[in-house]
């Protein structure tokens, strides 16, 4: 069974939504990665969540962002700034950095909108570049 296994949204209609929502659906999205990793490692329970604390938290995203925004399309590019521009009712997270907390919303967008539109190879080959290298999950 794939994780996209639904109707797809066509990009116009997943353009659509606010970033807000899609960095929603990214958030879940991104979690579910992190710890299907976490779980193919072999990792137990306890090491588990702490693992996945630390791949899931601001500045875990946004040095993931960092890493795939040299790869990403123009499409994926405008949905990035339009998570990183996007600004919730709320501030960011109170020992999170505000500019980790807006690139972090931005991966989440750009998860969500990926997710939506069916563009799960897409997903899952930018969620391995963000990985390389990443210590708290190898």
């Amino acid at each position: 069974m794939s994780l996209m296994e639904f109707p797809a949204s066509s990009p116009e209609e997943a353009r659509l939504r606010s970033p807000l929502q899609l960095a929603h659906l990214g958030d879940a999205v991104w979690t579910l990665l992190i710890r299907t990793r976490l779980i193919a490692k072999g990792r137990n329970a306890h090491h588990m969540h702490q693992d996945a604390v630390a791949g899931v938290n601001a500045h875990a995203q946004s040095v993931a962002m960092d890493k795939i925004e040299p790869l990403l399309t123009d499409e994926e590019r405008d949905v990035v700034r339009r998570g990183r521009n996007a600004h919730a009712r709320h501030a960011a997270p109170k020992h999170q950095d505000p500019a980790d907390y807006a690139r972090s919303t931005a991966l989440e967008a750009l998860c969500g909108y990926l997710y939506l539109t069916g563009q799960e190879d897409r997903l899952l080959y930018l969620f391995a570049v963000s990985q390389e290298e990443n210590e708290c999950l190898q």
